[in-house]
């Protein structure tokens, strides 16, 4: 069991969880190649922080995000991985994350990315 950190404030919210949601946060917020343990964990979401909210950028943050959650499938921690995205025109692209992890149970988050 993990501590369980907040997604929209990246504070610890002093409950215990059991799902991925702490691996999704961190592959998704961490740039890649930023965290000393592992090259490889992260994203490059922070790359489209000054892009304008049009479609070709929602393609991309739907890769960025797909090729930072891979390793989850790798692993085995997780059997399938969708990602899809929202413009909403509020200057953030969001995305929506449905991953099944091992034991078959389906989980789903959000993650805001910030554009203009």
């Amino acid at each position: 069991m993990d501590a369980q950190i907040d997604p929209y404030t990246g504070d610890l919210t002093g409950r215990r969880i059991t799902t991925l949601a702490n691996a999704v946060y961190l592959r998704l917020m961490v740039p890649l190649g930023s965290w000393f343990a592992s090259p490889t964990l992260g994203s490059r979401l922070h790359e489209l922080q000054r892009e304008k909210d049009v479609p070709r950028v929602a393609v991309l943050a739907r890769q960025y995000a797909e090729q930072a959650l891979q390793p989850l499938l790798d692993d085995g921690r997780a059997q399938g991985l969708q990602v899809s995205t929202r413009q909403v025109g509020d200057g953030r692209l969001w995305l929506d994350i449905e991953l099944i992890d091992a034991s078959g149970q389906r989980q789903t988050f959000e993650h805001p990315v910030s554009v203009i």
